[in-house]
């Protein structure tokens, strides 16, 4: 059995909202997609060493468009 982050493989809907303004937050992806321009094209096995999380979690960036407040958030992953 594989460990996959329910929301990278649209299992799960997440909805947080903006500490600033309150606007909804949307999901910009897994934050291993920005360390480099080939991160998004390398092995889950590679990148889940290097984003900082343990190893059950994936963490993504989420992002209000109204005032461009971020915030990471750790995801658990599921076995599949």
């Amino acid at each position: 059995m594989e460990l996959v982050c329910p929301l990278c493989n649209g299992m799960l809907n997440y909805e947080i909202y903006c500490l600033r303004c309150g606007g909804r937050l949307k999901d910009q992806g897994a934050i291993v997609d920005y360390l480099d321009e080939y991160s998004p094209y390398l092995s889950n096995d590679i990148t889940q060493l290097v984003d900082g999380v343990e190893y059950e979690k994936c963490c993504h960036l989420f992002k209000c468009d109204r005032c461009d407040f971020e915030k990471r958030v750790e995801i658990n992953r599921v076995r599949m």
